[in-house]
């Protein structure tokens, strides 16, 4: 039997080591199934709920294996479908690859059911390379440029192909002119700045006197030369969101995250410092950083593109964060001096006890911050967590200490919600041996986190460590966007848009033959995490929490917090009791000593 264009997709695919696709069928794509089923379904066919959930699903399996991505999806609506979790890989740096089918190409222009101009739908989210397949000898330069270009950029792409081209024979392209040949391997390669680069940049880093270091994702591979960084500048360490693995929180000059869910320490050492090193991150929240000219500043980054970004920086470094801080390291001068770096390290030891007593103040019923708080030191070393968006991303930044070889994303840039559920899904098929731990809320839940409690169920029994927790913070509130309408409006509860309907989450996860557990009070919390870590399949843990507990920025104005708070009590009188009667006093309940008032 003759090779068909979709048998030979799919053999390109096992060839680039592709071993897992995340989709949704469809009959645009139709070729390609039936290629699948040839094939013995290889690479492994992943069946989402939902084409968006196969793209986050994809984004997901990239983030934790350091792995191509790839989902498939069919024409039109399917198609459609991916862009969200497409543009959470470009805004997150993440090599995916999207594998759509089109109308036939004797229906194009021809208003044909499902005939969408998929180019111009996607020639944002695929810029860096998106190609039509119209033909068999396009095959396999464009597949192989897709995924070349995926990896080396760190961004989506897509290859889309026609219906009736994927059942064509095919024919590779030969050696004629205007035939465009192709080949499969890929070396490994290194982006080193240049010496000169490196010396200017050692000057700057040597002759400050409180430096601070920013560590985003692009420095995850080089933990060790960071701590040795740290140590030789006596330096403090602020994580941006995605980079929150890259050093372990146990480190006590480690500050924890920055920006909005950042932590005090991180303000006041972007604050104090005079010197800033900023290594993988482009953070885009400058209020952050030192003010300018208030520090001086280097950065290392592989995307030449992308430098330059955030702050005046003096010397921009391009090229492999462990390969650059390697032949960095021995032009540094060790920091006699430590006063810096203790005073750092006193602050971060203040922040601690701050963030333990506020995760210990009472609320009706349960105060969000103990549900992650409690978490924390029950999480295996080898634990990978995926975050949602919305104010749980609040308590995963400010309360999981990160250690041991733990990992743990969100979507940093683009912040869309409905993702932690599918991440989960695609780092237990990149580590199906590890335990995994989903953190969301009940919005992104009701979403479609439930729906895809099916893959979850469908997939369980595939998995070599069965642990799959989603921990679920019910308030029956789109809570971070309230605490947003109150912080910058000034405004009280919109109810119409805020208030959620009361899902049994637990009983759901039940009917799907998954373990569900619900905690009312806030002394079952401990044990109802341990009790799903210590479980022998995925488990939904569902918390009922207090709505009135203000996911607090670092850098609060909290005497503008305390007027919105008052301005709620005043103007919302049908509000629920929580809040009629405690947000100002809960306000203050969680400034032990004062800590946090200063706004400099």
């Amino acid at each position: 039997m003759s090779e068909q264009v979709s048998d030979h997709i799919l053999a390109r695919l096992r060839e680039w080591g592709v071993e897992r696709v995340f989709g949704y069928p469809g009959d645009g794509i139709n070729g390609l199934l039936a290629a699948w089923e040839r094939a013995g379904d290889q690479p492994r066919f992943i069946q989402a709920r939902h084409e968006e959930m196969a793209a986050f699903e994809a984004v997901g399996y990239a983030k934790f294996s350091g792995r191509l991505g790839v989902c498939v999806a069919t024409s039109g609506p399917g198609a459609i479908h991916l862009l969200n979790g497409l543009y959470d890989a470009k805004l997150d740096h993440v090599p995916v690859l999207a594998i759509v089918g089109q109308t036939a190409r004797s229906a194009m222009g021809g208003a044909y059911q499902q005939e969408v101009d998929l180019h111009t739908l996607f020639k944002d989210v695929a810029s860096e390379f998106l190609e039509t397949v119209t033909v068999p000898e396009q095959l396999p330069n464009v597949l192989d440029r897709a995924i070349r270009t995926a990896c080396a950029r760190r961004a989506p792409t897509a290859v889309i192909v026609h219906a009736d081209v994927q059942e064509l024979e095919y024919t590779p392209p030969g050696h004629d002119f205007k035939m465009v040949p192709s080949s499969l391997d890929r070396s490994g390669w290194q982006a080193l700045p240049s010496a000169e680069a490196l010396e200017r940049a050692a000057q700057v880093l040597n002759a400050g006197e409180k430096v601070a270091i920013l560590a985003g994702q692009g420095a995850a591979g080089a933990r060790d030369e960071v701590e040795r960084v740290a140590e030789i500048l006596g330096a403090g360490v602020a994580k941006a969101l995605l980079g929150l693995d890259v050093l372990s929180d146990e480190l006590p000059y480690v500050t924890g995250s920055i920006g909005l869910l950042g932590t005090r320490p991180s303000y006041e050492l972007m604050r104090d410092c005079d010197t800033l090193l900023t290594i993988g991150s482009n953070f885009p929240y400058a209020q952050f950083l030192p003010e300018f000219g208030a520090a001086r500043a280097v950065q290392i980054e592989i995307d030449p593109h992308l430098a330059g970004l955030r702050y005046p920086y003096e010397v921009n470094l391009i090229g492999d964060a462990r390969a650059t801080l390697e032949a960095l390291i021995p032009l540094l001068e060790r920091k006699d001096k430590r006063g810096w770096q203790s005073q750092v390290i006193s602050n971060v030891q203040r922040w601690k006890e701050v963030m333990a007593r506020r995760a210990a103040v009472g609320a009706e019923p349960v105060n969000p911050e103990h549900v992650a708080r409690a978490l924390s030191p029950l999480l295996p070393d080898d634990t990978i967590l995926t975050s949602d968006s919305g104010s749980v991303a609040n308590w995963y930044a400010r309360h999981i200490t990160l250690r041991g070889t733990m990992r743990g994303s969100l979507s940093g840039t683009l912040a869309t919600m409905g993702c932690a559920v599918p991440y989960a899904i695609g780092a237990k098929f990149a580590h199906p041996d590890r335990p995994v731990v989903a953190l969301a809320g009940d919005g992104a839940m009701q979403m479609n986190g439930l729906a895809e409690l099916i893959t979850v169920a469908k997939y369980r029994h595939e998995w070599e460590d069965p642990r799959l927790v989603v921990g679920v913070w019910n308030n029956r509130d789109l809570n971070q966007v309230t605490w947003e309408l109150r912080a910058m409006g000034g405004s009280p509860q919109f109810l119409p848009s805020q208030e959620l309907p009361d899902v049994p989450y637990a009983r759901c996860a039940e009917l799907l033959g998954l373990t569900g557990i619900r905690v009312e009070e806030p002394d079952e919390v401990e044990d109802a995490w341990r009790e799903a870590l210590a479980a022998d399949g995925p488990v939904v843990v569902e918390f009922v929490t207090d709505p009135a507990v203000p996911p607090v920025p670092p850098h609060a104005d909290w005497g503008q917090i305390e007027a919105t708070a008052a301005s709620v009590l005043k103007g919302d009188a049908d509000r629920r009791g929580m809040l009629r009667q405690g947000i100002k006093a809960k306000i203050q309940e969680f400034l032990p000593g004062g800590h946090g008032r200063s706004t400099r």
